[in-house]
């Protein structure tokens, strides 16, 4: 559920800082730069793009700005890479565009232009682009993080990241054992099953190589606010932890740790490293561009049968910054762990192992409760928390309620999942 409805309220804040966002000893690091400028303030008004003639017209809606250093700008440059694939294929973007009457404003303004695809970046586009589907049947949606499709024009996409979290868990665990401190720290934007979810790989995968650690979170209720992102490092530093992991969007936690001497993970965007690159380990970031372009194939052909697509690393959806093709290690990263890690990615890559081989018993909880018995493997919707509740709100006939619902943290993480505000 990327980027839901608790998103919507930072955009009713003025300004957004843009941060374009990858360590040997720590080095110490300044702010990140205002190396781009300031998003612009959530705009009353849109100028919507015209079509390009004769070319296949994709339209991507963006909930933030178009180069936030995170999760929009991984989906905007993941779709303008369709064009550089095929010049056939024109791309076009709206920013910081509100759920609700904004987006159906928007949405609505796009088909009757003529585009041929429009994609949504958050969960709560779900109910705009299911009814616009519908008045406008010969636009094909795509819907990121959601539930519902229509099986003709309107589906929605997500990926497991909990795979690139796992690895980046991998690294933590033996980082922290060479630096002789077992503490690490999530910086968490909301007690959702999604953030549950991918601050549990990322212990799994830590308990890989360093069964000792344990993780503070620090629960910050939003997804963007670089200073309650940076409060929220400080204070897991302040704790003494020394390695941390970013589930936000901006890379100000890694600022933080740099400039305590200690280590981050940043996430979404392939280059959120920048702003203290000795001091990053790596990113579990999106790569959008083969999907999109996948679907646009399919669409162009006539078979693209939309559904809720869950799509794991061999698909290529989702990356670790270091250790993809082309790619080298972080210099922060143990030598000693370079090997395991390739290894595990290559799994995941040939689709040997999944995020359904990551949450397959026995796991306990961190009460030291049995959650998963030995041989037993979560279901998607167990791993979504997809519960009758759920089902009955999106009308999800096609979903079964979970059992074993990600509403637990795994073994080796303190604290509790406070309600939602």
């Amino acid at each position: 559920m990327r980027k839901n409805f608790a998103r919507l309220a930072m955009f009713a804040l003025a300004l957004m800082l843009v941060l374009s966002a990858c360590g040997g000893a720590p080095a110490a690091a300044t702010e990140a730069p205002a190396a781009a400028t300031e998003a612009p303030a959530a705009a009353t008004g849109f100028q919507i793009p015209e079509i390009q003639d004769g070319k296949f017209n994709v339209a991507i809606v963006l909930i933030g700005f178009h180069a936030d250093g995170g999760w929009s700008q991984a989906h905007l440059e993941g779709a303008q890479w369709m064009s550089t694939q095929d010049p056939n294929i024109a791309v076009q973007y709206v920013e910081l565009v509100n759920p609700g009457p904004d987006a159906e404003s928007v949405m609505r303004s796009l088909a009757r232009k003529g585009f041929d695809f429009i994609i949504g970046t958050t969960f709560e586009y779900g109910p705009t682009m299911e009814s616009l589907a519908e008045e406008f049947p010969n636009v094909n949606f795509l819907h990121m993080t959601g539930y519902r499709s229509n099986g003709t024009n309107y589906g929605n996409l997500m990926g497991a990241m909990e795979d690139m979290k796992y690895i980046a868990g991998m690294i933590a665990g033996a980082r922290a054992k060479a630096d002789g401190n077992t503490k690490l720290g999530y910086v968490a934007p909301w007690p959702l099953p999604e953030v549950i979810r991918l601050g549990n790989a990322f212990m799994l995968g830590a308990k890989e190589t360093c069964p000792e650690c344990t993780m503070e979170v620090r629960w910050i209720n939003t997804w963007y606010d670089p200073d309650k992102e940076k409060q929220a490092a400080q204070s897991l530093l302040d704790a003494g932890v020394g390695i941390i992991l970013i589930g936000s969007d901006t890379p100000g936690p890694l600022v933080a740790a740099a400039n305590a001497g200690k280590w981050a993970f940043t996430y979404d965007y392939v280059n959120s490293c920048s702003p203290a690159p000795e001091n990053c380990l790596g990113t579990p970031y999106w790569n959008w561009g083969p999907v999109y372009l996948d679907v646009v194939k399919q669409i162009q052909a006539g078979t693209w049968k939309p559904g809720n697509a869950y799509l794991d690393a061999e698909t290529g959806i989702v990356g670790f910054y270091g250790f993809m093709e082309g790619q080298t290690p972080q210099p922060g990263v143990p030598a000693e762990v370079v090997d395991m890690v390739n290894a595990k990615i290559a799994d995941m890559l040939a689709g040997k192992f999944t995020r359904f081989d990551i949450f397959t018993g026995p796991i306990k909880d961190n009460t030291g409760k049995e959650i998963v018995p030995a041989g037993v493997t979560l279901t998607q919707e167990d791993l979504e928390g997809i519960d009758a509740g759920t089902i009955a709100a999106f009308n999800l006939t096609d979903r079964t309620a979970c059992t074993i619902c990600m509403n637990w943290l795994v073994e080796g993480i303190q604290g509790t999942i406070p309600p939602m505000p």
